[in-house]
């Protein structure tokens, strides 16, 4: 059983400092959260000013929360939609022309629940390229979503998905190919 009491976060766990990560949070709650749907540059560039790898063409919607931008790359013509989570305790990779839709929620940290003090950790989420990611689906740490593959809506990926293949479920499984 855990004692939280010992808990602490690991010295250059965030990659940022205190002063860094509060004011990516107020940035995130006003000027990137405010900003008309249309204003997809505007949000590129607020990525950027924070350490975001963002590329040409990318979409991401003003009601997107993601955790440090510094921990993101998002290839050209990604699109990222309402709701989403980047929960970017550790990288998240998103190739160029994948598509993560509304609510999706990626998360690269966890606790290690063994550990006397709930230690945190942080493992990377790769979806590669031309992948489409539905509506609510959940991806946690440590995955990797072959390109060119579809993910269903509501699907849970534990493990990583192959390449070109149309996967569903809770977890989500290989149903076939990608035609």
């Amino acid at each position: 059983m855990q004692e939280l009491s010992g808990f602490s976060v690991p010295k250059g766990f965030r990659g940022g400092n205190g002063i860094k990560v509060q004011l990516w949070w107020a940035v995130q709650a006003t000027l990137f959260a405010w900003s008309p749907q249309v204003l997809y540059r505007w949000r590129a560039f607020l990525l950027r000013l924070f350490g975001a790898r963002i590329g040409k063409g990318v979409v991401i919607r003003p009601s997107v929360k993601i955790t440090y931008p510094w921990k993101l790359t998002l290839g050209d013509y990604a699109w990222v939609g309402d709701d989403a989570v980047l929960y970017t305790l550790g990288d998240i990779s998103i190739g160029a022309n994948s598509v993560v839709s509304q609510k999706c929620y990626l998360c690269t940290g966890s606790h290690d629940y063994m550990s006397q003090h709930f230690d945190i950790t942080a493992t990377p989420v790769v979806i590669g390229e031309k992948c489409w990611l539905a509506t609510d689906v959940f991806v946690s740490p440590g995955v990797t979503i072959g390109d060119g593959t579809v993910v269903g809506a509501r699907s849970s990926v534990y493990k990583s998905l192959p390449a070109n293949a149309v996967c569903r479920g809770n977890p989500a499984v290989k149903i076939r190919d990608r035609a």
